[in-house]
């Protein structure tokens, strides 16, 4: 595990610019647009060498001094199963990113590939930090006032009580370092603020939280929330297994999509309605900007002795930029090293 950069050092993230949906030309104009706002940022661009030089020579930065290619003969595609991509593509973009973090070459890396194959990568090439049985996907999602980490978003579909508690100090920790949160209040994402609701790892998770947090300080264990506190502020981390996690979430895109299209076809109903648009569309824009997924884009996978930023696989420019800046922001704020620490004084 590398030592984490304050903000006026050199910080070198590795990218994957080959593995996702969208074209690499996105990637690597995100790549671009973080240089040209982090001074201190070196890029390591991994994939086919001759397609990355050929996007390159179209965009308008010149300063090779910034930017380094480094070239892998194989893509983990989409639909490839993680165990015959952990097998069978350790020449891939994906692999070669996880071990620049490995030798200390990078101080993180950002994929926007398959997460199951990134998930079994890292684990292998990276480990898990000892006291930590899974790796989890933490995300942050907009609220009333800011944003609140849901962890975990798919990784652990099955989660035990143990392992609710390790995401709950993963959590907290990375609301502190990154998001300057003191004392994060953690919740536990239920059916019900009631103690006797829920499933049984959950309501453990919850016993076991109350006795282990009685004599540690650092972290405010808030109890029980539920699904329509998601977006509510109430929390700066929500605990729950991959599940209910992945779905909770891709709900919360859906409905702000739905809102989206559906004021967009209410405001193209009429003249007036137009003309009430355009009195009132910059703040529709604010909201927008507020609940658009794509400015949230960019999820940690915490537990892993390096930092891994899993960006969406649809995400365009914008959105890789965003998860650029979240390995940026990670490396800067030493979050594999606190949480190692945090992990020790508390699981070990």
């Amino acid at each position: 595990m590398t030592s984490g950069a304050n903000a006026d050092s050199k910080t070198t993230v590795a990218l994957d610019v080959m593995s996702g949906d969208d074209s690499p030309r996105s990637r690597i104009r995100a790549a671009v647009k973080a240089l040209k706002r982090y001074s201190s940022l070196h890029l390591l661009l991994v994939g086919d060498r001759q397609l990355i030089e050929g996007y390159l020579s179209d965009i308008d930065y010149s300063d090779r001094s910034r930017y380094t290619l480094i070239h892998a003969n194989k893509t983990v595609a989409m639909h490839d199963k993680p165990s015959l991509a952990l097998r069978g593509k350790k020449d891939s973009s994906m692999w070669k990113v996880l071990e620049l973090v490995s030798t200390g070459e990078a101080q993180a890396c950002v994929s926007a590939g398959n997460t199951g194959a990134l998930m079994a990568m890292g684990r292998y090439v990276l480990k898990t930090f000892a006291g930590i049985d899974r790796p989890a996907i933490a995300a942050s999602v907009p609220t009333v006032n800011g944003s609140t980490l849901l962890m975990d978003m798919g990784a652990n579909v099955d989660c035990t009580s143990m392992h609710l508690y390790q995401f709950a100090i993963m959590g907290a920790q990375l609301a502190a370092s990154v998001h300057g949160v003191e004392s994060p209040k953690v919740a536990l994402l239920n059916i019900g603020t009631e103690e006797m609701k829920g499933n049984e790892q959950v309501r453990l998770a919850h016993h076991l939280l109350l006795e282990k947090l009685e004599v540690q300080q650092g972290l405010d264990y808030i109890g029980f929330v539920e699904g329509h506190d998601i977006f509510s502020s109430r929390a700066d981390v929500i605990v729950c297994d991959g599940f209910a996690g992945n779905v909770a979430l891709k709900t919360g895109e859906g409905v702000a999509n739905l809102v989206r299209d559906g004021l967009r076809s209410i405001f193209q109903r009429s003249l007036l309605n137009r003309f009430l648009y355009f009195l009132i569309s910059p703040l529709l824009k604010e909201l927008n900007r507020k609940i658009d997924p794509v400015l949230h884009n960019g999820a940690s996978l915490l537990g892993l002795q390096g930092i891994v930023i899993k960006s969406h696989g649809g995400a365009d420019e914008e959105g890789f930029y965003r998860a650029i800046c979240q390995a940026v922001q990670e490396a800067q704020n030493d979050v594999p090293a606190k949480i190692a620490q945090e992990v020790e004084e508390r699981l070990l």
